[in-house]
């Protein structure tokens, strides 16, 4: 009875060292590319710690909602609107086509298979690979798609937020990889900007999900929260520290393509059976 019990508990502390352990260097990474990490989590939260795809998508939004709140008090002293704007309109249209389709998207999950589920999250993630290596080859100036016009910006926004919030919804991700280069290259954002409003968009948005999972019980397991939540939170805020400690030490532009490459092999070896 107490070798048995010895056994679990060695797991479940095994399993919490590994959460925590792989949360800090994915999220040090993240910082020093301006992300938060989370597409890189969900391969380790099913591939390492064996969450089948609807509970780490759950896990990975919550971690992604810690680590936004930890962002914007850390950063809420140099927070200001006044260089966005002229970007209001087109902010507040991302902002409610990702609540939409954040609050919408859950069916989505449901109604599909397991296997197609994992099947989309590897595309998806593919393409997220391939748009951080794209992003890396990107020179710092680069043309406006859309019209310089509030009309142009708010429907795009819109229809740009919805898909925004369903990768939300099926990756469990705050979005700033996709909403940085659509605030860069569809509204010409300057780039240091586009990482506060990338955070006041992702907020609601992430909230969102994270308010849908909760009223479906997905917080419930005190073993996913000790095991996993609490230990990836942690590692995901220390990370984020040390990799915005290390900003400018490494070059941003490699590191996108590296990080890039790494995403795509790891959602085609994980998610393809």
């Amino acid at each position: 009875m107490s070798e048995k019990q010895d056994v679990i508990d060695f797991s479940a502390r095994t399993h919490t060292i590994l959460a925590f352990m792989y949360a800090v260097p994915i999220s040090t990474l993240g910082g020093l590319i301006g992300l938060g990490g989370a597409e890189f989590r969900l391969p380790v939260l099913v591939g390492v710690l064996r969450y089948n795809i609807s509970q780490a998508i759950s896990i990975n939004l919550f971690i992604s909602l810690v680590t936004l709140l930890i962002a914007f008090f850390a950063r809420k002293s140099v927070l200001s609107l006044e260089p966005l704007l002229h970007f209001i309109p087109a902010m507040l249209a991302l902002t409610s086509g990702g609540v939409f389709a954040a609050f919408f998207g859950g069916r989505l999950v449901t109604s599909l298979s397991k296997e197609q589920l994992e099947r989309l999250i590897m595309w998806l993630l593919s393409f997220i690979g391939l748009l951080l290596i794209i992003e890396g080859f990107m020179p710092e100036s680069s043309v406006v798609l859309l019209p310089n016009s509030w009309l142009w910006h708010v429907v795009a926004g819109i229809l740009l937020g919805i898909g925004i919030g369903l990768a939300s919804s099926l990756l469990g991700i705050a979005g700033g990889e996709l909403i940085i280069p659509t605030l860069i290259l569809g509204y010409g954002m300057d780039i240091k900007w586009a990482g506060t409003a990338s955070l006041l968009i992702s907020l609601p948005i992430v909230m969102t999900g994270v308010i849908r999972h909760l009223k479906h019980g997905a917080y419930q397991s005190s073993k996913v929260f000790t095991n996993t939540l609490v230990p990836m939170s942690i590692g995901s805020v220390i990370g984020a520290m040390i990799g915005g400690i290390l900003v400018g030490v490494i070059a941003p532009t490699l590191l996108k393509i590296l990080l890039g490459i790494i995403l795509i092999i790891s959602a085609i070896k994980i998610f393809l059976h």
